[in-house]
């Protein structure tokens, strides 16, 4: 277990001031330790950087970013994968005053084009090939983007004669031996602006200051006692502000290391090979291992599928009386046997010494998070907003209530407003949206408090919950209200289902837009004797019948009134490249609906004829 004692963080903010001088901080109290870890793919092989080596880095592209004219107050934008010069950009950036503006590696050429012109970028960083390839054409379009800098030569030439390509080394050496200015940074100066997914119009870009990160951080320091040597492993993309904050400025404040994975797809060797002790990420991830658990255990007969449900009952138990909510029971006698047969199995995969695996970003399923507890996997989920910095509440090893949020960090105020509305208020809030007024007075009331959009409840220990989006909730033409994120929830745990989308607005009844998964979709459509590679077989009644059936029983603990009665099966997912995704992996419902507006009207026009 994890220690619960607040340990000391060596650095305060009101001692650092801004992000800059928290590196400055950290580079001169352990110059020699290391920092940053990422796979050379050339030489095959893991790289360690120490701090010391990161600030000689930082200062190179400092003086490059000075020779390219650049002054404070201008906007940068990155676009790389998540690695050590992610990290160097930023702060060569920040100590000169300028403002990192991070984008999506997998975004849309046409929404990367947007944040540059709204944003009024001047200068792009990409890691190469594949940028080049993806973002061909689009710089042009971008007028005050005057530099593009490619960590890589491209394959195919410049993306745009308009807008000169350099490559980063030789960017660097032509640099060498500019002047720096000398650093006059206030706390209050905009460091980053953070596009959000933009689930339904434009993103919108969120600015956050040196002192709404850095507090943020420090903030979130003080809900565990970290180790002085922590290991977080970095996949959740930097430039989702869960990762910036708690998987950069945190183990910055920290002096933990940090290593890179290489790829969702090597996660699971990474693990192994880096065992980190933290790891941040959005429920995606755990989604994926749990049906990776389940689908192990039904390939197995029924004696390890009975001593896994065994273990986790037993484990769910030990956590129970953990935390002073339940009694002791015979059956904990039983735990070392089973984490010996079971659980330590799990804790392997994951390097076999995990103490903290936050989630935030979505609402974490409750029986997932029942898994791993149960398991011995220490899963804390959180709650923030871009626009927080962005974490607000998250749970505690000691005060742990899975089916929450937590409770809000030391320095932050929450409270319930009108509709149940979770409203939240402290110095990581936002300065406010870029260029956009009306949206800032929309979301920031006169006395500062930040209006989140989402409906919430609180226990008598002071945990939240949220229980729905006030937008996103489902009115059903007979008055009804439904929150369809915690259906689709329930819906996934299923692994025939890949993606779920509940609709119904003014309709009689709620039906579902489904994308199955195809291996799974396999042995169901063999089990009803239709042939899978045929198209017309997901039309097939048989077929959309028995799927409305499955569906309808992972949701009999819902009201009458939450339940399917239609559903629309599909094989092709939906991604950010075809628009229905956001780089975050939330649906863009308005978008999903729009390309599915014939099946839904389908959808009910079949049940009045039925």
């Amino acid at each position: 277990m994890i220690d619960t004692r607040h340990a000391p963080v060596p650095f305060h903010p009101d001692t650092l001031g801004t992000l800059c001088g928290l590196f400055r901080q950290r580079v001169a109290a352990t110059p020699d330790q290391v920092a940053y870890r990422q796979f050379d793919e050339l030489r095959n092989t893991w790289v360690s950087f120490t701090w010391a080596r990161v600030a000689t880095e930082v200062a190179r592209w400092q003086a490059a970013l000075v020779k390219e004219g650049l002054v404070a107050g201008d906007r940068v934008a990155v676009m790389l994968k998540n690695c050590v010069e992610w990290v160097i950009f930023d702060q060569a950036a920040l100590g000169l005053g300028l403002v990192t503006v991070p984008l999506y590696l997998d975004d849309r050429p046409d929404s990367a084009a947007y944040v540059l012109n709204h944003s009024g970028a001047r200068l792009l960083l990409v890691e190469g090939k594949f940028q080049h390839r993806k973002l061909a054409g689009i710089a042009g379009s971008v007028p005050a983007l005057t530099r593009i800098v490619s960590l890589t030569p491209a394959e195919t030439g410049p993306m745009n004669a308009s807008t000169p390509v350099v490559v980063a080394a030789d960017w660097l050496a032509a640099a060498a031996g500019t002047p720096l200015p000398g650093r006059h940074l206030s706390a209050d100066l905009l460091a980053s602006i953070v596009y959000t997914s933009g689930t339904t119009g434009r993103p919108k870009g969120v600015m956050l200051t040196h002192e709404n990160l850095l507090w943020n951080a420090f903030y979130a320091s003080q809900c565990v006692g970290f180790a002085p040597h922590e290991v977080f492993l970095s996949f959740l993309p930097l430039s989702h502000t869960l990762e910036r904050t708690g998987g950069y400025y945190l183990p910055m404040l920290l002096g933990a290391e940090v290593a890179y994975a290489r790829s969702i797809a090597l996660l699971a060797q990474d693990l192994q090979g880096i065992r980190p002790t933290v790891l941040i990420s959005v429920p995606r991830i755990y989604e994926r291992v749990y049906r990776r658990i389940q689908d192990g255990l039904a390939k197995k007969g029924l004696l390890p599928r009975v001593l896994f449900r065994l273990a986790v009952r037993a484990g769910w138990r030990r956590f129970e009386r953990g935390q002073d909510r339940a009694g002791w029971h015979p059956e904990l006698l039983l735990w070392p046997l089973f984490d010996r047969l079971v659980a330590s199995t799990v804790a392997e995969q994951l390097g076999g010494r995990l103490k903290l695996a936050i989630s935030g970003g979505a609402a974490l399923s409750p029986d997932i998070a029942r898994v791993f507890i149960g398991l011995g996997v220490p899963v804390y989920q959180g709650y923030g907003l871009t626009e927080t910095s962005p974490v607000v509440c998250v749970n505690r090893p000691d005060s742990n209530v899975p089916a929450s949020i937590g409770q809000p960090l030391s320095g932050i105020e929450v409270r319930i407003g009108d509709n149940d509305e979770l409203l939240t208020r402290s110095r990581c809030v936002m300065r406010g949206y870029w260029q956009d007024e009306v949206a800032t007075r929309a979301i920031l009331d006169p006395e500062g408090w930040l209006h989140s959009g989402d409906k919430a409840s609180v226990d008598a220990r002071g945990h939240y919950t949220i229980i729905g989006r006030i937008k996103d909730i489902i009115v059903l033409n007979n008055g009804e209200k439904v929150p369809p994120a915690d259906m689709e929830s329930a819906i996934l745990l299923d692994p025939l289902f890949e993606q779920v989308m509940v609709v119904g607005e003014g309709k009689p009844y709620l039906a579902a837009l489904t994308v199955l998964n195809e291996e799974h979709w396999q042995g169901f459509a063999a089990g009803l004797n239709v042939d899978p590679g045929n198209p017309a077989a997901l039309r097939d009644p048989k077929v959309t019948k028995a799927l409305t059936q499955r569906v309808v029983r992972h949701l009999k603990h819902f009201p009458g009134y939450a339940q399917i009665r239609r559903l629309h099966p599909e094989l092709r997912p939906w991604t950010v490249d075809d628009g229905l995704l956001t780089p975050t992996l939330k649906l863009k419902r308005n978008q999903v609906l729009d390309r599915y507006r014939a099946a839904v009207e389908a959808m009910y026009a079949d049940f009045v004829r039925g």
